[in-house]
């Protein structure tokens, strides 16, 4: 018997729209770990155009690409202006 092969999940495809996006990054920041921060800000950047993203936040695509992969580590000034050139706000709530 063949075994298949599964398709690559490409998690930009399905980030459409701002509730979307939000419920992602929040559930990326729950978990705490840097590297899926990173991972997801790059899935929101893909879905977005990373070419665009590029040209607004002065850094190159490829600068990007690298920063906003799971084995990225974007530094928090990186991290704020590919939030704020997407639109988005981060903020602080007491942990519960």
């Amino acid at each position: 018997m063949e075994a298949k092969k599964a398709a690559a999940y490409e998690a930009a495809e399905f980030l459409d729209t701002d509730e979307d996006i939000v419920a992602y990054l929040n559930a990326a920041l729950e978990d705490g770990d840097p590297s899926l921060v990173s991972a997801a800000l790059g899935d929101v950047a893909r879905a977005r155009g990373m070419t665009q993203l590029a040209n607004e936040t002065g850094i190159t695509r490829d600068g990007l690409y690298k920063a906003l992969s799971p084995s990225g580590n974007p530094s928090f000034a990186t991290v704020q202006k590919v939030v704020r050139a997407l639109g988005y706000k981060l903020d602080v709530a007491v942990a519960v």
